[in-house]
């Protein structure tokens, strides 16, 4: 595991603690009659980090689900889905990437913040933009190792 990857799997590891330990103590608080004020933001924020170095690192290990039923039972069915897989892959992500950049560009200087504490949504779409286009670019390059002979 590169030091990259390593600092990866900290850095998502870690917002996913801090998601749960967030959750773990409003609940607390709830109960013993001391609410804690924005943890839902919080644990929002959290989750996003978590989920976009989960989502960087399915992409990379070639993780993500598939179904299997009619491809391994035809040879060109699996050249096919060797191919196409990450090539759809690449695109979906494209996709998403438009729409959350066009809703980025649309909304940058709207100075948006979350109600209680203030967590910035320009930040965390940029999160998710980064995020998005690092899988999109594991997933061509994916594409272009499988389709080498």
């Amino acid at each position: 595991m590169t030091r990259l990857q390593r600092l990866g799997v900290w850095t998502g590891g870690a917002a996913l603690i801090a998601a749960t330990v967030i959750d773990t103590l409003a609940v607390i608080g709830r109960n013993i009659g001391v609410p804690v004020v924005g943890s839902i933001e919080l644990v929002q924020a959290a989750v996003l980090v978590s989920g976009v170095f989960g989502l960087i690192f399915a992409t990379a290990g070639d993780d993500h689900a598939r179904v299997r039923i009619l491809t391994d039972r035809h040879v060109r069915g699996q050249a096919f889905a060797d191919v196409f897989g990450p090539l759809s892959m690449a695109l979906f992500f494209a996709a998403l990437l438009t729409g959350s950049v066009w809703l980025a560009a649309d909304l940058w200087d709207g100075h948006e913040r979350s109600e209680l504490l203030g967590v910035s949504w320009r930040a965390l779409r940029l999160i998710a933009n980064l995020g998005l286009a690092a899988c999109i670019v594991i997933a061509v390059a994916a594409l272009f190792r499988r389709t080498r002979p």
